[in-house]
């Protein structure tokens, strides 16, 4: 079996040098942050139960951080690098408070498998979960399902960046050509009904978009090497913007390059759920606690009600599931006693 890596990244919102520096770049003066994007669920330990007891079959973990290490972290673990921001990305480009130039840099980090696996701290397997749920035939497991995209809320950059990833492909692909080349990928069974989205767009002359996961991601490391030497300026341009813009591209920029390559094998969207906090709460335990799906997505927004009771509830349906602590985490004695035996 080829090596699979997992790439992690976090930033500790409540680090008071982090948020001193990332507001002196704001031009704020006070040392704190709202951003609900920061704020801590004091759940990762629980990313790390779910990866040792349903894919421990993993290569190596990345953990990429700005420089906190959570206190719990057992940093000696022999599947486990902590990577810092300047350990890989370009120093023209630091500091960055972006996700996207650490996203766009991935492929340099030391040691990285030509095969990884991009999480989203907020991302959890919650379910038994094979290699082949994320490679297969050397290449990653997908759904390319083409979608049109709509900006309904003005304020929210991200259906932006997305229209900034499908215009940067179509620069490069012809969508007839493309589709001509992989037309069983393109409509294939495991998509289900959503397969008929595809053929409801296919009138149109160019990409508009494809449907976003929020689930983990299944990436080449040749495809951002390929991808840096054509859009190297453009990349470059993203990278050197401290705070994500409306002009940026991301990470899904190399998903939607792996899908004009035809370098992917289809995969159900099943595989996984995305669910907001505030929003769906109810389907959120119920998919935890019976492990509806292997892999779940908590999104937090502003509006949740109680955060110190949405984050009891939450660990408490994780509890149900991952009671146990991994190696990837500390004993208590080794903590210095900092750490909780119950992780509460």
């Amino acid at each position: 079996m080829d090596k699979i890596d997992f790439v992690l990244p976090w930033v500790d919102g409540s680090d008071s040098a982090w948020i001193k520096q990332r507001n002196e770049y704001l031009g704020i003066k006070n040392d704190q942050t709202q951003d609900s994007r920061f704020r801590d669920w004091e759940n990762l330990q629980y990313w790390f139960r779910g990866v040792e007891k349903f894919a421990p079959w993993v290569n190596h973990i990345y953990f990429v951080t700005w420089g906190h290490i959570p206190s719990w972290l057992n940093t000696d673990h022999p599947k486990l690098t902590v990577v810092k921001h300047e350990d890989y990305i370009p120093k023209q480009y630091l500091p960055t408070f972006s996700s996207h130039p650490i996203e766009l840099n991935m492929h340099r980090i030391r040691g990285l498998s030509e095969q990884f696996v991009y999480f989203n701290d907020d991302t959890f397997i919650i379910n038994k979960m094979e290699p082949e749920d994320f490679f297969r035939n050397g290449l990653p497991r997908d759904y390319c399902i083409e979608t049109a995209l709509v900006q309904d809320d003005i304020n929210n950059p991200f259906a932006c960046i997305l229209m900034n990833n499908a215009a940067l492909v179509n620069m490069h692909y012809s969508k007839r050509e493309v589709i001509g080349r992989n037309w069983k990928k393109w409509f294939h069974p495991a998509y289900g009904k959503m397969v008929f989205r595809n053929m409801l767009m296919l009138p149109y002359r160019e990409f508009s978009s494809f449907k976003y996961s929020h689930i983990s991601s299944s990436f080449l490391k040749s495809t951002f090497e390929e991808v840096w030497r054509e859009e190297g300026e453009v990349l470059d341009r993203v990278c050197r913007t401290r705070f994500r813009s409306r002009g940026d591209v991301n990470q899904y920029v190399m998903k939607y390059w792996q899908y004009m390559e035809g370098k992917y094998e289809p995969q159900s969207p099943k595989i996984g759920k995305f669910f907001t906090i505030g929003l769906h709460d109810r389907q959120i335990h119920d998919v935890l606690r019976n492990q509806k799906c292997k892999i779940l997505c908590i999104n937090d927004t502003e509006n949740i009600g109680d955060f110190r009771q949405q984050k009891r509830n939450i660990k408490d349906s994780f509890e149900s599931i991952l009671p146990e602590k991994s190696a990837f985490e500390l004993s208590y004695k080794d903590s210095g006693g900092m750490y909780d035996k119950k992780c509460d």
